[in-house]
This record gives structure tokens, C-alpha cells and sequence, in this order.
């Protein structure tokens, strides 16, 4: 990763709360940028934005044909941005955060983008519609099933976890989950990107079949939730150090154990087998959540109009 890892996975080391049980099956992913010339790296974030972008506005086929050719990439993602939709809800950074959990995801987690959803979400049936990101991790020739959620904030304070947490709630009721898996198996993406080993991909189609019940699949699904956030304590700094990482840790540390309690409290004592289900809350600070969403769209325009 270019970001430096504050928080990996320790949920369990600073978290004693047995409410919030079981522990072990939530993971906090704590991100920092860092500055230069007394700087937060503004570049630096878009640069890592635009060299993921193709994981989700392009298919498998169009990234290997363009692979040769990444200005053409950069331009044909671009094109697949909603920037002109009436309905779009760019404004908010919906699009620029579920990018950067496309890039979490295949570099830290080295994950596979098995439904680019910022491609599918250009058809006009929007069968995309649901998780903000789809991937599958094979690792010792096993699998597990990933299903991301993915907002940009101006706050991650008590007040707005609640839309963040309905969001994740939804994605989990049986019919949505079945929807996610059929169009997983649908879509070509999977058998292009499994194409060594067939007989796990065979394995990954038949437990995603609508005549497989969700409750087998539960052990094998991870959640993670990206809140990309504007953050009062960046602004206060102008260079990484050791004063600026305890502090946002610390912060970080407090905003999961608020997060999972909340999560807990709304639906993890009604949907079955809660707690066979991995969680994982990905935080990322930023200064100003404005100007980042600016230059996105300014670069995406420049792209988009080559």
C-alpha cells in the first residue's frame, strides 16, 4: 500500500468490550497519507484514486485490451463516471470512495474485482444495484466472499453512522445477498479471473448458487466498510509524525468501538447467524472532503473529454 497501516486488524487488542462479541470476527483497517513541504499529499491521494480506477469502471475484457495503454484506460474510466447524471451522487464522493476501496481491497487485501460495479452500474437496469464493491480473495485454495460498503463523510461522529450502518444492514438480508451471487456467477469476470483453477472456481459458482442456502455461505463472508472521512485532527498537522499517528489511532480506536456498538445494538441480535459474519471497518482521514471531490471531478473531466 502507499498509505501507511495505523491500525491492522488489532480490534481485539484494544477492544475488552464482551458486548461487542464475538471480537475476533471485527477488524479495524486504520490508513494515513502523508505530507510534504508541510502538505498533506493531495496528489498523492488522486494518483492512487486514478491508478485503481479501472478495477471498477472497467470490465475484465476492456482492462486487458487497453492494458498496454493507460492514458486509453484513464479515459475510457473516466467515461463511466456518472459526472452529468441528474440522480448522481457524486457530490457526496460515493463514486471516488468506492474507487478507493477497489484499491484497499486488491492491494491490501489482495483481493479480486469480481464485479466491477461502476461498469454494471452504467446499465440501464442497473443490475449492479447493492454492494458498493464485489470481490472474491482465494487464498490455500479456499475462498472467501467480500461485499463492500464504501461512503465519504464530512463527520464519522455518532450522528452519521446510523446511514452507514442501514446500508450494511440491507446488504445482508438473504434476497440481497442471493442477487449479489447471481450476478457474480452471471458475469464473465470470475471465469477470466479464475482461469487456472477450475475446480475452485467450480466450487465458488456452486456455493453461489440461488439453490445453496445463505446460512452456508455466512462463514465465508467478509464485510468491509470503508468511511473515507474529513477529520479535525489532519488539518492540525503539517508533517507525518509520531504525535499525528497516536492521535488518529486513538481516534480511530474510539470511532470502531462506537461503530461495531451501534452495528450491534441495530441488527446483530436479528439477522441470523450475525456472528459467522466477518467484519472489517476501513478508516481513512482526509482535511477537506471539498477539495478532494473537486479535483476528482477535474480530473475525471480532463479524461473523460480527451
Amino acid at each position: 500500500m502507499d498509505f501507511k497501516v495505523l491500525l491492522s486488524d488489532f480490534f481485539s487488542t484494544f477492544c475488552k468490550d464482551s458486548s461487542l462479541n464475538p471480537i475476533a470476527k471485527k477488524k479495524v483497517l486504520s490508513l494515513i497519507n502523508d505530507f510534504e513541504d508541510g502538505n498533506w499529499r493531495y496528489t498523492k491521494f488522486q494518483n492512487f484514486i486514478w491508478d485503481n480506477i479501472a478495477d471498477t469502471a472497467l470490465s475484465f475484457r476492456e482492462r486487458d485490451s487497453l492494458i498496454n495503454q493507460p492514458l486509453s484506460q484513464l479515459s475510457e474510466s473516466a467515461k463511466k463516471l456518472r459526472l452529468t447524471d441528474k440522480d448522481s451522487d457524486l457530490s457526496k464522493g460515493s463514486e471516488l470512495s468506492e474507487i478507493l476501496l477497489y484499491g484497499i481491497m486488491k492491494h491490501y487485501y489482495k483481493a479480486l474485482p469480481v464485479v466491477p460495479k461502476i461498469y454494471y452500474k452504467q446499465n440501464p437496469n442497473d443490475n449492479a444495484k447493492g454492494a458498493d464493491s464485489v470481490h472474491i480473495v482465494v487464498e490455500d485454495n479456499d475462498f472467501s466472499i467480500w461485499f463492500g460498503e464504501a461512503k465519504f463523510y464530512n463527520s464519522i461522529e455518532d450522528a452519521r453512522l446510523g446511514e452507514i450502518i442501514t446500508s450494511v444492514e440491507n446488504s445482508l438480508k438473504t434476497d440481497k445477498i442471493k442477487k449479489e451471487n447471481s450476478i457474480i456467477t452471471d458475469l464473465q469476470d470470475l471465469d477470466l479471473l479464475i482461469d487456472d483453477n477450475l475446480e475452485l472456481r467450480e466450487r465458488i459458482k456452486n456455493a453461489l448458487s440461488t439453490r445453496e442456502s445463505i446460512d452456508d455461505l455466512k462463514p465465508k463472508l467478509h464485510i468491509p466498510i470503508l468511511l473515507l472521512h474529513e477529520c479535525p485532527i489532519t488539518p492540525k498537522y503539517d508533517q507525518l509524525t509520531s504525535a499525528y499517528e497516536l492521535e488518529i489511532s486513538n481516534y480511530h480506536k474510539q470511532r470502531a468501538q462506537s461503530y461495531f456498538k451501534k452495528q450491534i445494538n441495530k441488527f446483530g441480535n436479528t439477522l441470523h447467524n450475525y456472528s459467522e459474519i466477518s467484519f472489517h471497518l476501513i478508516l481513512f482521514p482526509v482535511p477537506v472532503k471539498k477539495d478532494i471531490i473537486d479535483e476528482f471531478i477535474k480530473i475525471a473531466n480532463f479524461h473523460k473529454n480527451r
